[in-house]
């Protein structure tokens, strides 16, 4: 098991850097031009598939499945794996939300939630918060145990090596993705980061989702919450309007308990101490109608919920009445009931029933609603009861269902609502002024006024209540309760504070303070004053008690909708953000290496997305710092800074950043003591400024500036780590264009190092030819003619020096091969040969070597191969070589040379080679082909060899149009096949 942390040390690195010296070179020199390619798309790729998330992410807000599945799928598909899960961890269990690819039987088998395995890397993954690197499930502990969930992983799903990468937030736990292969082959550390920014990118989605939930929620609750206070302004109204007339006020009750409430049908009954009276109905069906006027007054039958609630005086909330003995369910189809009792001093005077025709029980929501109608339907009747203080209550009531209008068509307006209220409460309550404060640090400002002299105001507005313990504002907020003060003249706390100077400007004498509370908290008051000592009465104490609740609905309406707006604010920058960002990616993926485009797109999203009026980079060069792209820039003050370049220190932002590493914001430059470019700041035209890093390995490596004009609101955090972002991303883009400088660089010289070294190998091959021709001629004229010259006793040291100087011709002339292949400059002589003589000259000279080893060598040929276009030497080369691999890696057993036109409709000639030697590993057969390079070390001392003729075997055949392939088992042997087309005349 591995933990993986970003910057780990990689293995791979490790193991390049044991090669020999020998190989090591030969890797640079022989590494093909499109592994740079290969490099950059690899990257580009990766920025595709965080761009692809990030338009999901964008594109489907508050959806986590759609954003899952994108990151879960690009996970998969970059790392190479065969599938892949994401997991959700709620503390205890984690449960699988997402999959890519899992197979069939291993997706039937899991459960959808499980507790992991203590040795397993999902319990490793909650102990430590780090990725996990299994490189094979069969080596783990579980599945030696027979953990059923790691059985099923590695039987089912045919799981080997996987990873797991933790979904942290703030430290915590939230999820996982895991990506698995079905073969071992560890993940490299590239792969690993890869998977570890997606998780990161799982972790902003899901939190964006919970914000969106949160407001969407907020947005429901106050749209309820309005419905609802319009629907009791309604009501209000409707009694207000109708003085003695209960009929319509019932209907409306009833009509918006039912509506409210998504009922299908109501019944409104009045209770006289003995029998049930049907007072209205609304929407109840005909039949159901037809019942009750038959019926009329009624004692509640034993059963039914009229009945129950009669004997229990609480609300009644039947679930299903299907079969039960009641009316409405036999005749009205009701399934679904709330019976609500109407109480008049803990005397039932009557009930609300409202049905629905399906199994849905009511929400408490619903159930408070309703009792609140049936407390208005009782106040009704109390005002038909009373009809004498009717006309007293009924001026209050329409003043508050005039302050409700107020509320429900200024909703947001705060001022407009505060106003209405302390207006309505002097005027109702004969008061000759009124205020409403609310607290601000340690005083309580008036925020709303009716009445005050313009001298009184003035006063007011210079002198806010601050503590006193005379005050009746200070005492009522303080103790959260009603204080009425008859006459402040003889009232001893009042006497003894320094209120005087007040009193007389406003001239109070009785003064009344009601507490706006919410939730048992003072968050203001409401303040009646009279000039003359006339205590106000307890109806109207009550009803600025009833205009305080209105004044807190209000607040926290407000409260409530800035709350809203503000998140929704937060989600849209957020939103915004995102979206640029992916744009600068975009820009980055599409003008990889035209850094001044990146620049350029880089400054003015943060210009536009920040409120700058003006953005740059400066750049590193040498010991200065020049700007390299601007947005908003004064042409003069563009020309004066790229011909004036800065340097480190505090006397500029760019220098500060530079010398301290660390982002500057300077909120007015003119009023910095340390700023020493005012001058330029004028020229400009900007006040505030801000100064990011470019960081490179800890080194910062340039900065990015932005700007406004005038002294302004300082750039908030949000925008500071957006910029940061941005910083990030030109320091990616400076890498990129960086790196890809230096590969073309290493790529030109390492070009110019090969040429050089093929034009030396030739000349230097051809130096020694002449030598080694002369040795080779000299020893085989001395050997035959050695009775001749006297040499009898040293033919056998002269046949030996000749074998050594035709191997060494031999070599030398595969380095000159491969010198001229490399360079260019090997060209073929492609002639029509029959291939049957072609391949028995083969064979006969190959027949030494097998004798040599005591192999058999057998020749399997197809009649009729006929004529083939090809380099016939270099033919009989490629052939030589293969045939005389096999007798040097075989002892004993039996090579086979096969040849055959090819079978797949194609024009070509198919020629193998095998053996039944010592075979190859996969490992050894990835390096076979490459030059100087040979299964391994042991081998090379075993059974000696350059490691050049494959290689030029494979890159000659290549030449004529085909390849040589090879396939092998350890220890059974290996087959070489050469594929050539019909005319192989490149």
């Amino acid at each position: 098991m591995t933990l993986s942390r970003k910057g780990a040390k990689s293995r791979t690195r490790e193991l390049r850097s044991s090669r020999t010296k020998a190989g090591t070179r030969t890797a640079h020199v022989g590494e093909p031009p499109t592994e740079l390619e290969k490099k950059l798309a690899e990257a580009l790729e990766q920025q595709a598939a965080t761009s692809e998330v990030l338009g999901v992410i964008s594109s489907s807000p508050g959806e986590l499945q759609p954003v899952f599945d994108a990151m879960l799928a690009n996970a998969t598909r970059l790392c190479d794996a065969k599938f892949g899960n994401l997991n959700l961890y709620d503390g205890g269990e984690f449960c699988h939300v997402a999959h890519h690819n899992v197979p069939p039987a291993f997706a039937e088998a899991r459960p959808h939630r499980f507790r992991p395995h203590p040795a397993s890397g999902h319990a490793e993954v909650v102990k430590t918060k780090l990725a996990v690197h299994i490189e094979d499930v069969r080596a783990m502990p579980p599945y030696r145990e027979g953990d059923s969930t790691i059985v099923a992983l590695a039987d089912l799903g045919g799981a080997r090596t996987f990873m797991i990468v933790p979904m942290l937030k703030e430290g915590a736990l939230v999820g996982t993705i895991s990506i698995y292969r079905q073969e071992v082959r560890p993940f490299t550390d590239k792969q690993i980061e890869l998977v570890q920014n997606f998780a990161k990118q799982a972790v902003i989605a899901i939190e964006n989702t919970r914000l969106l939930k949160e407001l969407r929620q907020r947005t429901d609750d106050l749209s309820e919450a309005l419905e609802q206070q319009t629907a009791t302004s309604e009501v209000l109204q409707v009694i207000s309007s109708s003085p003695g007339e209960l009929e319509p006020v019932f209907n409306a009750v009833l009509e918006n308990a039912i509506h409210l409430c998504e009922a299908k049908f109501g019944v409104l009954y009045r209770y006289d101490g003995n029998l049930f009276h049907p007072e209205a109905l609304v929407g109840v069906p005909q039949a159901l109608i037809e019942f009750h006027q038959k019926r009329g007054a009624f004692q509640a039958v034993p059963g039914t919920p009229l009945h129950q609630l009669w004997q229990t005086r609480n609300v009644v909330h039947t679930a299903d009445d299907a079969g039960g003995p009641s009316a409405s369910a036999r005749l009205g189809g009701a399934r679904s009931h709330l019976a609500v009792p109407m109480f008049k001093e803990a005397a039932l005077v009557g009930s609300i029933i409202i049905y629905r025709q399906e199994v849905r029980p009511f929400t408490g929501r619903q159930i408070e609603l309703v009792e609140s109608f049936a407390n208005q339907a009782v106040i009704a009747i109390e005002n038909t009861r009373l009809l004498n203080e009717l006309r007293e209550s009924l001026q209050q009531q329409t003043a508050t269902a005039e302050v409700l209008k107020v509320i429900s068509r200024s909703t947001f307006d705060l001022q407009t609502v505060l106003n209405t209220l302390v207006e309505s409460a002097a005027r109702l309550c004969e008061a000759d002024s009124a205020a409403i404060h609310r607290p601000r640090g340690d005083a309580y400002p008036y925020v709303a006024s009716y009445g005050y002299s313009a001298e009184y105001d003035q006063y007011m507005r210079d002198h806010p209540m601050k503590p006193s313990r005379g005050s009746v504002l200070w005492r009522t907020a303080q103790q959260g309760r009603i204080v009425h003060v008859a006459d402040v003249q003889t009232d001893p706390d009042f006497a003894d504070s320094d209120l005087a100077e007040q009193r007389r400007i406003g001239g109070a004498v009785t003064v009344l303070g009601v507490p706006l509370l919410r939730e048992g908290m003072s968050i203001g008051v409401i303040i009646l004053s009279r000039f003359q000592a006339r205590p106000f009465t307890d109806k109207q104490i009550e009803l600025v008690t009833t205009f305080a609740d209105q004044a807190v609905i209000a607040i926290e309406n407000v409260r409530l909708f800035e709350d809203v707006q503000a998140r929704t604010r937060e989600l849209s920058e957020s939103l915004q953000q995102q979206t640029a960002t992916a744009d600068v990616l975009k820009v980055i993926s599409r003008s990889t290496f035209d850094l001044q485009i990146v620049l350029d797109t880089l400054v003015e999203s943060a210009a536009r997305l920040c409120g700058a009026d003006m953005a740059g980079i400066a750049r590193r060069k040498g010991a200065v710092l020049q700007f390299s792209a601007s947005c908003g820039f004064d042409p003069k003050y563009r020309a004066y800074m790229e011909s004036h370049p800065l340097a480190s220190g505090r006397g500029s932002v760019v220098g500060r950043v530079v010398v301290e590493g660390r982002t500057i914001q300077i909120p007015d430059v003119l009023d910095d003591p340390d700023y020493q470019m005012t001058e330029v700041a004028k020229l400009a035209g900007f006040r505030t400024i801000l100064g990011v890093p470019l960081m490179r390995e800890g080194v910062p490596i340039g900065v990015i500036t932005l700007q406004r004009r005038g002294v302004q609101q300082p750039f908030t955090d949000k925008q500071i780590e957006l910029v940061t972002t941005f910083a990030d991303q030109a320091v990616i883009a400076i890498e990129n264009v960086r790196l890809f400088d230096e590969i073309q660089e290493k790529n030109r010289q390492l070009a110019e190092a090969s040429q050089n070294k093929s034009q030396f190998l030739s000349s230097m091959s051809h130096e020694l030819r002449t030598p080694l021709n002369a040795i080779i001629g000299l020893t085989e004229m001395m050997v035959t003619n050695a009775a001749r010259f006297g040499t009898e006793k040293a033919q056998e040291p002269l046949q030996r020096v000749n074998r050594a100087g035709t191997h060494l011709l031999g070599l030398i002339n595969q380095v000159l091969d491969l010198s001229k292949i490399e360079a260019g400059k090997l060209e073929l002589n492609p002639q029509t040969v029959q291939l049957a003589p072609l391949i028995e000259e083969v064979i006969g000279t190959a027949r030494q070597l097998a004798e040599h080893n005591k192999n058999r060598l057998i020749l399997n040929a197809q009649e009729n191969l006929g004529a083939l276009t090809v380099d016939p030497m270099r033919l009989r080369q490629i052939l030589f070589n293969l045939l005389s691999n096999a007798c040097k890696f075989t002892k004993g057993g039996e090579v086979k040379l096969q040849a055959r036109r090819m079978a797949d409709g194609r024009d070509g000639i198919e020629l193998s080679v095998s053996d039944t030697g010592i075979g190859m590993t996969p490992e050894q057969q990835a390096k076979l082909f490459e030059e100087f390079t040979q299964a391994d070390a042991t081998t090379a001392q075993r059974f000696g060899g350059t490691g050049l003729g494959l290689a030029i075997a494979r890159k000659l055949a290549r030449m004529m149009g085909g390849d040589v392939i090879v396939t092998s088992e350890m220890g059974k042997g290996s087959v070489f096949t050469v594929r050539l087309p019909g005319g192989a005349t490149r």
